[in-house]
């Protein structure tokens, strides 16, 4: 390989998510180490002791096991998406509620490009990236969108159980690639610029069939 091609694979090797570069340091920093993630795992066990429940009752109601949910939430362990889609579905908090408030800063109207924090499943390589601000709980009002993007790598298979769904509306809008979204019985496909508006809750995965990345917005009200 040539040096000028060489410089041209590193560089294109950085591109992020719809043609954005992002620093791959700021992905890698997504697991259970951090503090953003160690944020999330103090979320999770602040739920559930709000509700006054057990461990035993986070698992009865999640179907997690508890020996997991300790692990969670003591840090020991890094959730994986469809993990996370159980605990949401239980606590009736969405997935993107639970990771906003776990890597946003709150009290705060305006997020920069650049302070923005993604977090990757460690289990499929999926990436969510929250990209509107999070208010303070005495203003943010019940009709204010939560708007992800979410990257999905090469042959991921992301499922989520219907409880995630039970108690929100949801679009999803394609930017790139092809997502194959498979509610119930059904499979959408959907390519670039489609939209999709979820029906009644069902169990839902999301899948990237193709060899490329999919990248879509997640609009959650």
């Amino acid at each position: 390989m040539s040096r000028m091609a060489a410089r041209s694979f590193s560089f294109a090797s950085r591109i992020f998510m719809s043609g954005t570069s992002e620093n791959q340091s700021k992905i890698a920093k997504s697991n259970i180490l951090d503090k953003d993630a160690a944020r999330l795992a103090e979320r999770i066990r602040a739920e559930r002791i709000a509700r006054s429940w057990s461990l035993g009752d986070m698992a009865e109601r999640s179907g997690v096991s508890r020996a997991m949910i300790h692990r969670v939430e003591s840090g020991t362990s890094s959730p994986t998406a469809a993990l996370l889609g159980k605990i949401s579905g239980a606590l009736q908090i969405s997935m993107s509620a639970l990771l906003r408030e776990a890597s946003v800063e709150l009290d705060k109207r305006l997020v920069r490009a650049q302070d923005r924090t993604p977090w990757r499943d460690p289990e499929t390589g999926y990436v969510r990236e929250p990209i509107n601000a999070v208010m303070n709980k005495e203003e943010q009002s019940s009709h204010t969108p939560q708007i992800t993007r979410v990257t999905l790598p090469p042959g991921a298979h992301v499922p989520f159980p219907r409880s995630a769904f039970e108690f929100i509306g949801q679009v999803v809008w394609v930017l790139e690639g092809t997502l194959h979204f498979i509610e119930g019985n059904m499979i959408n496909e959907l390519d670039a610029d489609d939209c999709l508006t979820l029906g009644e809750p069902q169990d839902c995965v999301f899948e990237n069939r193709s060899d490329k990345p999919c990248s879509y917005i997640v609009v959650v009200a």
